[in-house]
């Protein structure tokens, strides 16, 4: 109970340390990628920012595509905002708006499953049971797989 209780804190912990509910949520990039556009709001060259890179025009240029294709890596993304007196900032943002969320679906989506499962063969043996009951249960095992997190949940 501690582990689940330490990891639902912890998920809360990092949900807050990367904003999710805040501006990252709706961000967009920028459809020619980071370097160009800040280079060019600064008014600076190609040859200006590979001076300060140490590499050719031609060489930022290209960094520039592989950036806007999605083909980067992140030393290069460090590089260039060195070269532009800036700080990389490297995060993932939930779909869900909250890790916690995140969890919350997908338990709730087990927990379907597993009640569904139970109540067709209780209904097949004569037993069925209320959508009320049903309800309920999906409720009770959500909250009940949330807790203790197990990694089916990932499945």
């Amino acid at each position: 109970m501690m582990k689940a209780q330490n990891s639902l804190l912890i998920i809360r912990q990092l949900d807050d340390k990367i904003g999710t509910e805040g501006a990252l949520q709706q961000f967009v990039l920028p459809q020619d990628g980071w370097i160009n556009l800040i280079r060019k709001t600064l008014n600076m060259s190609l040859r200006q920012l590979g001076a300060r890179m140490s590499i050719t025009p031609q060489s930022l240029r290209k960094i520039e595509i592989r950036e806007k294709e999605g083909a980067i890596t992140l030393k290069t993304l460090r590089d260039a905002a060195k070269a532009l007196d800036m700080e990389l900032v490297y995060t993932f943002i939930p779909k869900d708006g909250s890790l916690e969320n995140m969890l919350e679906r997908k338990a709730r989506e087990m927990a379907v499953k597993i009640v569904t499962r139970t109540s067709t063969t209780m209904k097949l043996e004569d037993q069925e049971n209320s959508q009320k009951r049903i309800g309920q249960a999906i409720e009770d095992m959500t909250a009940e797989l949330k807790r203790e997190m197990p990694k089916t949940l990932w499945d």
